[in-house]
């Protein structure tokens, strides 16, 4: 019986392996960039004067309750609720090619109510389809899945180069040295 258990694990463990070797980096770095951008331009979007309490229902040791007040935008709660709606902004993106290095990478096409209507050079993207915004949508709420406490934390600490820290620092997605670049 311990011998089956072993097996199932050393299977489970080269699985796993497989599947995380397996990842396009290109869409799932992409993926993490665009989650730390829609993100971060979400929470720019809040009035920053809008505050929520927090803390818990204990009592101090005098007998008073602890609270705290944050800015909504940073609260847990509210980016708890943003995480879980983030991955429908993936339609608005499409795979876009360099014209000069040839690099390729997902993009936002579709401009945002305050870009005054700037769109981009769309000759440079190649628009696949419900299946290429399937599979970024798939690698986006892969990510938000497994780093969702990371991603709360990053944004509840308001850290500098959020996207660099949790694609290249901690999920390690834009490790290879073309997403190394300033974008991040």
């Amino acid at each position: 019986m311990a011998s089956w258990i072993g097996l199932i694990l050393v299977v489970l463990m080269v699985c796993s392996h497989r599947a995380e070797a397996g990842r396009d980096e290109v869409l799932y770095c992409s993926a993490c960039m665009a989650i730390a951008d829609e993100l971060n331009y979400t929470i720019s979007q809040i009035d920053p004067k809008k505050t929520v309490q927090v803390g818990g229902f204990r009592l101090n040791p005098d007998g008073s309750l602890q609270e705290k007040t944050v800015p909504l935008a940073k609260s847990q709660t509210h980016l708890s609720e943003l995480l879980d709606e983030v991955c429908n902004s993936m339609s608005d993106y499409a795979l876009y090619e360099d014209p000069d290095t040839k690099e390729q990478s997902y993009k936002r096409f579709a401009p945002r109510g305050n870009d005054g209507g700037n769109f981009p050079d769309f000759k440079n993207f190649k628009f696949a389809g419900p299946e290429g915004t399937d599979s970024l949508k798939f690698a986006c709420e892969t990510i938000v899945e497994e780093l969702e406490d990371d991603i709360i934390s990053l944004f509840t600490r308001e850290e500098k180069r959020v996207a660099k820290k949790l694609c290249s620092e901690i999920s390690d997605h834009c490790k290879n040295s073309v997403f190394q670049h300033g974008e991040l």
